[in-house]
């Protein structure tokens, strides 16, 4: 088995997204950046997003965090690079360290039944920089039929059965990322 590795961060490319076009677009809440006290203590921060990775829009919370109630929704934010050096979609993540008051507001995508996008946001989170290669599965994980649902921190993960409650994709199509490295179309089933 040959490991499958994306380099960079995790990226999007939106097939057929129906949240963009009802406005089912959640961008108002910060994301948890760290413990609080209270409900919050208990909560991972989020000192990173990267796209195609997914979160809760906690809005009794006042928060975007991985464990509120409801559904997981698809983090897609809007790209914006200032290193010249740097202008793929590999290169972009948001840090809360990058933001000056190190609040982040991620732009949230509701995904519903039938949704198609193509990603490489799958297996681990890129912990190093846009530099870096992650490991996203294997050439017999990796498959056309293969499901994938996120984990308790938003990452995708790849499973040979459909999971029996909660969000499901299924891998429609094993492809490529606009820059040419590996990824896979999936279609939500569940």
């Amino acid at each position: 088995m040959a490991d499958i590795k994306r380099k960079g961060y995790g990226q999007v490319e939106p097939n057929h997204l129906s949240g963009i076009v009802t406005g089912q677009i959640y961008a108002q809440l910060p994301a948890i950046t760290t413990t609080g006290s209270g409900s919050s203590a208990t909560k991972t921060p989020m000192v990173q997003l990267e796209q195609g990775q997914f979160a809760k829009y906690d809005y009794a919370a006042g928060e975007v965090n991985f464990a509120g109630e409801g559904e997981f929704m698809l983090v897609y934010n809007e790209e914006k690079l200032y290193d010249e050096r740097k202008q793929s979609h590999k290169d972009f993540v948001y840090k809360a360290a990058d933001f000056t008051d190190g609040k982040m507001f991620p732009r949230l995508i509701k995904t519903n039944i039938g949704d198609i996008f193509t990603t490489n946001m799958i297996g681990a989170a890129n912990t190093t920089g846009s530099e870096a290669e992650v490991t996203i599965g294997t050439d017999a994980t990796l498959v056309v039929g293969a499901y994938v649902a996120p984990n308790a921190s938003g990452i995708l993960t790849i499973s040979a059965s459909k999971p029996e409650s909660g969000m499901a994709w299924k891998i429609v199509k094993v492809y490529t990322m606009p820059d040419g490295r590996p990824g896979v179309k999936i279609q939500r089933i569940q």
